[in-house]
């Protein structure tokens, strides 16, 4: 069984944590460390016990409290080559992370932990590299893919092979189109490095699930641009438009931006 915890899911601050009975990783850490720990330790959790930190990409939402782990806790902290250079580059991480507490990640390539088998895939975002990752335990895989612009054939695969999925739905088109972001902005949100909208989240889960398919979490949604029900409410629509039905083809959650969404078991 793997034990999951959202953390909080935004750009407030973004943060997952997995167990199972032999270790546990969070991917990304954009929340305050002491907030990390209390919020763990609710949950009859510890932060000392984590394994290692996996890191998506270099934006500041998903790294804030990267330096701290590698530094003050000495928690190993996986990254592709890229995004480690991102990471110490960004003005966010004040504590930079040494070169002792860096593991390198190469995209395709499996790596192990305790008893999951961790796999990066190349996702498409503005950042300096991005991955998402598909875990491996026994025969339960969970894939994560955040801050998707477009799914390309790397996130379309990691969707085909999931049976519990993390998949980003960031905006409503429409919301988007009449809300204050400026121009720019608008087109980096809408571009292919940008991030997915309620309709392609729902076309990708549409077009790659597979009847393997279990539970499916909506991530990274926009506070400006997007609300959970909307994005619900669209998804769902779009799912029985083809004959899916959330709650009997398989469930649905919506995570919090900013506060735990509870733990999930993975079996």
């Amino acid at each position: 069984m793997i034990k999951f915890l959202c953390l909080g899911s935004g750009s407030s601050g973004n943060c997952y944590y997995l167990k199972t009975e032999k270790c546990s990783i969070l991917i990304d850490a954009g929340i305050p460390v002491r907030t990390l720990k209390k919020t763990l330790q609710n949950y009859g959790f510890s932060l000392e016990a984590v394994d290692g930190v996996f890191v998506t990409h270099d934006h500041a939402d998903h790294i804030k409290a990267v330096g701290s782990l590698a530094n003050d806790l000495q928690k190993p902290i996986y990254a592709t080559e890229k995004v480690h250079i991102g990471i110490n580059n960004n003005y966010c991480t004040t504590s930079k992370v040494t070169e002792a507490s860096r593991r390198y990640l190469y995209k395709g390539e499996a790596c192990i932990i305790g008893d999951l088998r961790i796999t990066p895939f190349e996702v498409s975002h503005d950042s300096s590299d991005c991955v998402g990752y598909r875990i491996e335990h026994g025969d339960t895989t969970f894939c994560l893919a955040t801050d998707v612009g477009v799914v390309t054939p790397t996130v379309a695969e990691a969707i085909g092979s999931a049976n519990y999925l993390v998949l980003e739905a960031n905006h409503d088109e429409e919301m988007l189109a009449q809300g204050p972001y400026p121009a720019y902005l608008k087109g980096r949100i809408r571009s292919e490095r940008g991030h997915l909208s309620n309709h392609q989240c729902a076309d990708a889960l549409v077009t790659y699930g597979s009847p393997r398919l279990r539970y499916v979490w909506l991530c990274h949604l926009s506070e400006e641009n997007n609300h959970p029900e909307l994005a619900r409410k669209t998804i769902e629509q779009v799912l029985r438009s083809y004959g899916i039905v959330v709650g009997a083809d398989f469930g649905m959650e919506v995570l919090n931006r900013q506060t735990p969404t509870g733990v999930f078991e993975l079996e």
